[in-house]
């Protein structure tokens, strides 16, 4: 296992130090604040449906989303979808260059390729040649379960070197046709692989012309459990290392739930600042009031604040109340009862039922 750490305690991080890029009004690497992104996963061609997902997942925090651009139908919608959105459209390309090139026609501020899966090197250059001419930056993918079959036989199998190795060789072809408004996405749904790979991506850019930016996800991680967990550990590992200029979090589920999980990555890696942050006891046999479903109504009612502090939902009164006190805001639960804490203070007790109306005061009136 590859283990080098990038970034010590004295060291600027290596996203720092990466090529700035232009993604419609956003732009990501040179040490800008890491963007989230998403995918619909709508029928592109549907533009009603496409624009009301894009529209939820604005409202989440979605800062870029991809559409995938399968026909010539989804390229054409890209140009009403754009009328009707407020943030970078990226257009996911395979197989069909043409596709490429019509949506980058239609708006598409930056298209998603792997230069290996769209034909010959005539057919690259047509995309490149289009991306130039209209200055739209191509972020060149590569993921572990297309990886070639040289590389395959040269590694004994798919390794973060073999994938490493494949997105290069993909950079350096665009770099041939004069082009370098790059971005580079190497991906995984083996967590550790893909930190390894990011581990040695990072280290490879240092020595060649110029450092790209790197979207950062885990692919295929899994359902809404199994896949948070999967990508907090690795967009953990990664972003911790100052790897990373853009996050997507894949999800099997709802892709406002990407965003939701994104988000707390960020934060709790202190990359991000904003939104409320909860903190809630697990439970034991001491709690008298109904924490499981007070702490989930407390979550979902901080999400429409745009505040930056933490708000603790606590179950009973050995530990309640001091934890409670280390938060900005916060609950301790008695017997049916419980008590409402600011800034370290109790302020008052009252009944069970009327602790998330409270919470709800305070934050409607914060200073």
């Amino acid at each position: 296992m590859h283990t080098q750490i990038l970034t010590g305690a004295q060291d600027a991080p290596f996203r720092n130090s990466t090529k700035q890029v232009r993604i419609g009004d956003r732009v990501i690497g040179g040490g800008n604040p890491i963007l989230i992104q998403s995918m619909t996963n709508t029928k592109t061609e549907d533009v009603a449906g496409t624009v009301a997902q894009i529209l939820r997942l604005e409202k989440a925090g979605c800062e870029i989303i991809r559409c995938t651009v399968p026909t010539k139908e989804a390229a054409e919608a890209i140009r009403e979808i754009k009328k009707q959105i407020h943030i970078p459209l990226v257009a996911d390309i395979h197989f069909d260059y043409r596709m490429a090139i019509a949506a980058m026609e239609n708006g598409a501020d930056k298209i998603r390729i792997n230069p290996g899966n769209i034909g010959s090197a005539d057919r690259v250059k047509a995309v490149v040649d289009v991306a130039k001419e209209r200055n739209i930056p191509i972020r060149v993918g590569v993921n572990s379960g297309s990886l070639e079959k040289h590389l395959v036989e040269k590694y004994g199998g798919v390794t973060a070197a073999g994938i490493v190795e494949s997105a290069l060789d993909k950079v350096h072809m665009i770099e041939d046709l004069d082009y370098d408004n790059l971005v580079i996405s190497i991906k995984s749904s083996d967590v550790m692989m893909c930190v390894e790979a990011h581990e040695r991506l990072a280290e490879a850019l240092k020595e060649e012309k110029t450092i790209y930016p790197l979207h950062v996800g885990i692919t295929e991680s899994g359902t809404v459990t199994s896949g948070n967990i999967k990508s907090a550990v690795g967009l953990g590992l990664i972003l911790g290392q100052g790897i990373g200029d853009t996050i997507r979090v894949s999800l099997t589920g709802d892709p406002v739930e990407e965003i939701k999980s994104a988000k707390l990555i960020l934060r709790t890696l202190g990359l991000r600042k904003g939104g409320i942050e909860v903190v809630s006891c697990p439970t034991c046999g001491r709690t008298q009031i109904d924490l499981i479903g007070l702490a989930t109504q407390v979550e979902q009612l901080v999400e429409a604040y745009p505040l930056d502090i933490k708000v603790a939902v606590m179950g009973c009164v050995v530990n309640g109340p001091g934890e409670a006190k280390e938060a900005d805001l916060g609950v301790a639960g008695g017997i049916g009862e419980g008590l409402l804490i600011k800034h370290g203070e109790v302020i008052r007790k009252m009944p069970e039922n009327e602790l998330l109306p409270a919470l709800k005061e305070e934050l409607d009136h914060w200073v």
